[in-house]
């Protein structure tokens, strides 16, 4: 079978998360033929070892400086543009319309979509009036004084010419998978929802080509989150929202199968418009086997983290929860392992920064990337993860299949990945944190109870054999023959 699998900002130039479960998909089923498509920030070369079975990679720079190579069609005319213009139009009434259904988002990608197809978008998108229409009816959108909220709750704050001028040049790179030739495959299967939908959206409209959407963690609940870090305008912001939740409806109303990481997922997916009926969660799965467990644990009283450095890892409530241990435990010792990912590096400062703060340099460390994983879990007596979001993550499941007890926060599938096999804190409580490693950090019957539980939970529930056999069973019941596509 010919699968073509859609990533945003993950697989394969990226470490951990999503790039984990890709690559555990994609060696494991070694039957199946895959085209990697990676939305990236800009150009990014292919890595050496992508596994056999890879046929193609191709990336798709978004934030590139040279734009997408697109086809040029000569039969394309002045009738083409209006239309493609006409559809630009309908994009900006879905998004400024309070009233406005994904369907109407739809018809206004599928007629760029047909334009990207045979000319140039970005410059017609970015094309001169462009602006001064995206504020227009913006600003007109957000009269009166007072924003009126959508349905959904999202406001519309009233723009200057520069968040107009802004909203335009980032429209038109978010659209730039519309100018990809779309993947000729029996599915499409998008690792999240966001843009990376749009390339599924692509190969629908040309070919009908099935679509396999999974969430590992809400894209759009992860938006809101990261964006309260940003410096962009709050007008800048509430577009961008507007943007990301018309895409994300539209993606669960193309979809054929939702496969979210876990229940907790699935909720929000069903809050947001997708058809209960088409979503099957799938969990997650490791191999026991890459994760044994360790009897030796370190001589002080150590907790581990592994992850990568990002504000969704709240690595600031693990830090001044670890002050909290220290008063009870002076000799404690944290160790957080994991790389920082490309635009994370005032973050991953912050984070040191507040090591200084609260007096604890020295006895928390930062370590980088570790060869071998299962030697970070094996260095802690316990694990902890302090996320604000989760799917279902694969450190929680990794650090249970060691054997290790761990402290997480209840976010995401956390709940339904521990069970009773773990301790489970509020998020964003540094007490809380704080009370519950000291409790396993001095107690080695109860590390050894819940890690014992933790990796009996794993084996019965989540393992990698389980997760595969669910996905080599789903893809011939999604897919259409190759012989179809296109006819």
């Amino acid at each position: 079978m010919h699968v073509a699998l859609l990533c945003e900002g993950t697989y394969p130039h990226v470490r951990g998360g999503v790039s984990v479960w890709c690559d555990q998909l994609i060696r494991g089923l070694p039957e199946h033929r895959f085209q990697v498509y990676a939305l990236t920030a800009q150009a990014e070369s292919a890595p050496a070892d992508l596994p056999a079975n890879v046929q193609k990679l191709q990336s798709v720079p978004l934030w590139s400086l040279h734009p997408l190579p697109v086809p040029r069609d000569r039969r394309v005319g002045s009738a083409a543009r209006r239309d493609a213009l006409d559809g630009y139009t309908q994009l900006l009434y879905a998004l400024f319309t309070p009233t406005s259904t994904p369907d109407v988002l739809l018809g206004a990608l599928r007629r760029l979509h047909g334009y990207a197809q045979r000319a140039d978008l970005e410059s017609l998108m970015v094309g001169r009036g462009r602006a001064e229409q995206l504020y227009d009816l913006w600003s007109r959108a957000a009269r009166p004084n007072q924003p009126q909220p959508r349905p959904d709750g999202d406001l519309l704050l009233q723009p200057t010419l520069a968040d107009a001028v802004q909203a335009t040049l980032w429209l038109a790179r978010f659209l730039r998978p519309l100018s990809v030739r779309a993947p000729l495959a029996e599915l499409t299967h998008a690792t999240s929802n966001g843009l990376a939908t749009l390339l599924a959206f692509s190969a629908k409209w040309t070919y009908g080509t099935p679509f396999v959407l999974t969430e590992h963690g809400i894209y759009l609940r992860e938006r809101y989150l990261e964006l309260r870090f940003s410096g962009h305008s709050p007008a800048f912001k509430a577009f961008l929202l507007r943007f990301y939740s018309g895409l994300t409806r539209a993606a669960y109303r193309m979809a054929d199968l939702i496969t979210p990481g876990s229940h907790y997922n699935e909720r929000w997916e069903v809050r947001e418009g997708a058809d209960p009926t088409r979503i099957m969660p799938v969990y997650n799965g490791v191999n026991p086997a890459a994760f044994p467990p360790s009897a030796a644990e370190p001589e002080a009283p150590t907790i581990s983290w592994v992850g990568r450095i990002d504000p969704l890892k709240d690595l600031e409530t693990l830090i001044r929860a670890f002050a909290l241990v220290r008063e009870q435990l002076p000799a404690a010792q944290l160790r957080m392992f994991g790389s920082v990912p490309r635009g994370n590096e005032d973050y991953a400062q912050h984070c040191r920064n507040l090591t200084r703060e609260v007096g604890v340099q020295g006895s928390a460390t930062f370590e980088g990337h570790v060869p071998e994983v299962v030697d970070a879990y094996h260095a802690g007596h316990m694990v902890a993860l302090t996320s604000i979001s989760e799917g279902f993550p694969y450190t929680l499941i990794e650090a249970m299949a060691t054997g290790r007890a761990t402290v997480s926060t209840d976010v995401g599938g956390v709940s339904e990945a521990v069970g009773e096999a773990g301790l489970v804190v509020p998020s964003r409580d540094p007490y809380a944190v704080a009370q519950a490693c000291v409790r396993l950090l001095s107690s080695a019957p109860l590390r050894e109870q819940l890690g014992r539980a933790a990796r009996q939970r794993v084996l019965s529930q989540f393992t990698l054999e389980s997760f595969l056999d669910v996905y080599r069973g789903l893809y011939p019941q999604v897919a259409r023959p190759l012989a179809r596509v296109g006819a």
